[in-house]
């Protein structure tokens, strides 16, 4: 993929969104401390856009066993994109306002459930006002959508998974860790009850993939960045977090290189939940 393919700019938003057919905007705000994002959404957000709940659409936590945030079901996720008015064919941007988790997992499990046209507002929410974008107050109610989504093996080919046991049989060559340094290393937990990271694994902190101002590192900034780890685009590459939410936004960043990385989708919460499953501290 390109960077054209997997983000959009503000000013090629803009300029969408002054034709007869505009993209389907999606406004997914969820933050660690605050997964609720529906009233930052009610108070004001882009013109149109559709809030989407990243832990009731998102997420199925009905689903055991598999960390903190399980995938949805094909057969849930298509209720829920036609909710929001997604068509066959017509083009979905996703956007949020911290450091492009909700957008980036937006952009995961919608792609991989085979809805092709997805982009990533590039710097979110923050990049459209000091743009000096307008925002709309109160829900929009888009027409109910048509849009079809793979059902059976939702998240096999689209865009690949591991599973822990793949992950205990060492089938990629390297494991990225998107969390931050503190967490990788074992010194801070806040969120899972075992601190420290997966055995041999590397942290590539979603703070690294994204510049001061939330938009993505060029080009040349990513490609530095992931040659430092050795991967290019023949390296079998796994990344994962604390439940498989902001880990998409290294994989984003992977992607938008031309490396096509696997998600580890109950990432630690999973891994530690599971008997027997090193854990290793400090620095790699």
């Amino acid at each position: 993929m390109t960077r054209g393919e997997v983000l959009i700019t503000v000013a090629e938003l803009a300029e969408r969104l002054s034709t007869g057919e505009p993209p389907v905007i999606l406004d997914v705000r969820w933050r660690l401390d605050r997964p609720d994002g529906r009233d930052d959404y009610l108070a004001g957000h882009l013109p149109g856009a559709v809030y989407v709940s990243l832990e009731d659409d998102l997420s199925d936590h009905r689903r055991t066993g598999l960390g903190r945030h399980p995938l949805p079901s094909g057969t849930d996720l298509q209720v829920a994109a036609r909710r929001w008015g997604l068509r066959d064919g017509h083009p979905v941007v996703v956007y949020d306002d911290w450091n492009r988790a909700g957008s980036c997992r937006a952009w995961w499990v919608l792609t991989a459930a085979g809805i092709a046209d997805v982009r990533i507002l590039d710097g979110g929410l923050s990049a459209w006002t000091v743009a000096g974008g307008e925002l709309h107050g109160g829900p929009a109610r888009p027409a109910a959508g048509t849009v079809s989504v793979v059902h059976d093996d939702l998240y096999v080919g689209r865009r690949r998974t591991l599973t822990a046991q793949q992950i205990g049989d060492e089938q990629v060559a390297v494991l990225l860790d998107a969390r931050a340094p503190e967490r990788f290393r074992g010194e801070s937990e806040s969120v899972d009850p075992v601190a420290g990271h997966i055995p041999g694994a590397q942290n590539t902190p979603i703070t690294s993939v994204l510049a001061t101002d939330g938009t993505f590192r060029t080009d040349a900034e990513l490609g530095a960045l992931f040659e430092q780890t050795a991967i290019d685009a023949a390296t079998e590459v796994g990344v994962y977090c604390g439940s498989g939410i902001t880990a998409s936004v290294v994989l984003a960043a992977l992607h938008v290189s031309g490396i096509h990385a696997a998600l580890f989708p109950g990432s630690w919460s999973q891994w530690t939940a599971e008997p027997g499953r090193g854990v290793a501290r400090g620095p790699v």
